[in-house]
C-alpha cells in the first residue's frame, strides 16, 4: 500500500453538519505533511498530467499551493495562485465559488488568453470550486491542458454534467466515520 492510501486510511474524520469530512495533510495542512508523502504525490501528478508545452500551473488558494509549488519546482512551470481577495491588478478576473459548506469570491491574475494551463487542486468533492475555476479559465480564453486533483471524494459532483474531466490520484468515500478507498489509482 502506498503512502497516500495509508495516510487516508489513517485520517481522522470530523463532522460539519451532515457532512463527514476527513482531515488530511494534503487537504487541511494537518496533521503534519511529511516530505515523502508530498514527493510521492508530486511524482504521480507529473506522470499522470499532460504537462507538455504547459505555460502555467493554476491552483486555488490555499490547499492547492503546496502541491502546485512542488510540481512547479520539479517541472520549471510557473505557478499562478487563484486568491480569495482582490488585488485590483490589470486583467484580474473575479469568479464565484460554491462548495458543500461555503460560498465566496476568488480572483485570477496573470492568466492570459492563449495560455496553456495545468489546473491542480487538493480535493475534488462537490466540484463547485473546480467548475467555477474551469469556467473562468475558459472565459478568459486559456487552453486547459489538463486538470488534476489529488483526492476525489466519490459521489456526484458539479462537473458530472460538463465536458470538463478531472484526473485524480485516488478516489475515496467516507462511510460510518472511516475513509474507504474506492479506487486506489484514481481517474485517468
Amino acid at each position: 500500500m502506498d503512502r497516500l492510501q495509508q495516510s487516508l486510511l489513517d485520517a481522522p474524520i470530523i463532522e460539519k453538519g451532515d457532512y463527514e469530512y476527513f482531515v488530511h495533510p494534503i487537504s487541511d495542512g494537518v496533521p503534519m505533511l511529511r516530505p515523502e508523502l508530498l514527493r510521492e504525490i508530486v511524482i504521480r501528478i507529473i506522470r499522470k498530467a499532460e504537462i507538455e508545452n504547459v505555460d502555467k500551473i493554476v491552483t486555488p488558494a490555499a490547499m492547492g499551493i503546496h502541491i502546485s509549488t512542488a510540481v512547479s519546482l520539479m517541472t520549471d512551470i510557473p505557478l499562478v495562485v487563484i486568491r480569495k481577495r482582490s488585488y485590483g491588478l490589470d486583467g484580474e478576473v473575479s469568479l464565484s465559488k460554491q462548495t458543500g459548506y461555503s460560498e465566496s469570491e476568488m480572483y485570477i491574475n496573470d492568466v492570459e488568453p492563449g495560455d496553456r494551463v495545468l489546473v491542480l487542486d487538493d480535493v475534488l468533492s462537490t466540484g463547485g470550486t473546480m467548475a467555477a475555476i474551469l469556467d473562468a479559465l475558459t472565459e478568459i480564453g486559456t487552453e486547459i491542458a489538463d486538470v488534476v486533483a489529488v483526492i476525489k471524494k466519490a459521489g456526484p459532483n458539479e462537473l458530472d454534467e460538463t465536458d470538463y474531466h478531472v484526473k485524480t490520484l485516488i478516489n475515496v468515500t467516507v462511510e460510518d466515520g472511516e475513509v474507504e478507498i474506492i479506487d486506489a489509482m484514481g481517474d485517468d
